[in-house]
């Protein structure tokens, strides 16, 4: 039987991290959830930049391109246009139990805490808030600034959940992928959903005398 919410908002904008996202969504789809997709601009040129994929520019065909990278069912994976106002996920109404924004700029941060509802992925978030539902942040930036952190203390006190892009190394990582799949295991378990890439602390951990 399947735990955590069965609909998810992914929002990728643009900081550098876009494996993260991307390796999420994958995970998202293998345990058979439904994701509401938003990109920023932004998060796409650093995409292209950081990875092999280059995603087309229109929901439509971005939705396609993206149910075949992930071998998704057919309207598993739901994307919209940044001023989609009549999508699910810019009503409380409509919306899923979670989201995700992963990465999440320090812009994004900001306006997430401000309550600017400029875009979709900044309104999705609102609807969120206002709805008691849950929000995961995934920045990844070094170092923060005084403003960062104030947001981020601001939103923490607000029951948002700040998971910065910081993979650990008890689990001894031998690949950059391994690195990725440490804090997008950290994501699915605050989700509520199983994975195996990673074990929880004191799981298969050696004592010292082994």
């Amino acid at each position: 039987m399947n735990n955590g919410p069965e609909r998810i908002t992914l929002a990728m904008t643009g900081a550098s991290g876009a494996q993260y996202g991307l390796r999420l969504l994958d995970c998202l789809i293998r345990e058979d959830r439904e994701v509401h997709f938003l990109i920023s601009k932004a998060a796409q040129l650093v995409m292209a930049t950081e990875t092999d994929v280059t995603l087309p520019p229109k929901p439509q065909t971005m939705q396609a391109f993206l149910t075949e990278y992930t071998g998704a069912a057919a309207g598993q994976i739901k994307v919209y246009g940044k001023e989609d106002w009549m999508s699910p996920v810019a009503s409380g109404s409509g919306a899923p139990a979670a989201m995700v924004v992963v990465p999440c700029s320090t812009g994004t941060l900001s306006a997430i805490a401000t309550g600017a509802c400029n875009n979709l992925i900044e309104r999705a978030a609102d609807v969120t808030l206002k709805e008691r539902r849950q929000l995961i942040l995934v920045p990844r930036e070094a170092p923060y600034s005084s403003i960062h952190l104030e947001h981020m203390l601001k939103l923490s006190n607000m029951g948002v959940t700040i998971l910065p892009a910081s993979p650990g190394f008890y689990h001894q990582p031998q690949t950059i992928d391994d690195l990725i799949d440490f804090v997008v295991a950290r994501i699915l378990n605050l989700l509520n959903i199983p994975q195996d890439m990673l074990p929880r602390w004191g799981e298969h951990h050696l004592s010292s005398d082994e």
